[in-house]
């Protein structure tokens, strides 16, 4: 059996980053993608999933440093879907994207309107760490 996601997509917002207790940094954000074809009356209709995408440890330190709305990514790793009890005790579910491989398709330029920004490196960043997730 396989559980295998490859995604290319805009982000929809900046990684949100926090460190659990063990000092482990995990970080959460957005993914849009998006299919776009032609309907019975050659009308041109675009739908676009978001996917909630996480990224843990190196990646997740990866994603705050380089990793902006707008930035186009190619994301591989798995799904998983989790549930939690909501403040009016109803069971919610939600379905991730635990990434172990995130690639920058754009590149960032030094300049910009808003200054100086960081250039992400090279080629992807992988992760080999994800068995022995918290959860």
């Amino acid at each position: 059996m396989v559980n295998k996601v490859y995604l290319v997509g805009n982000v929809g917002k900046d990684p949100e980053v926090r460190y659990i207790e063990s000092g482990v940094a995990v970080a959460n954000f957005s993914l849009a993608t998006n299919e776009t074809y032609k309907n019975k009356n050659g009308e041109r209709i675009t739908n676009t999933e978001w996917h909630n995408i996480v990224v843990w440890r190196g990646l997740a330190e990866v994603a705050e440093k380089y990793v902006k709305k707008g930035s186009l990514l190619f994301i591989e790793g798995k799904i998983r879907t989790r549930s939690y009890d909501d403040q009016n005790g109803n069971k919610r579910y939600i379905t991730e994207i635990v990434a172990d491989n995130l690639k920058m398709l754009d590149r960032m330029s030094s300049e910009s309107s808003q200054g100086a920004q960081p250039q992400a490196p090279e080629g992807g960043f992988e992760s080999d760490e994800t068995d022995d997730l918290p959860f």
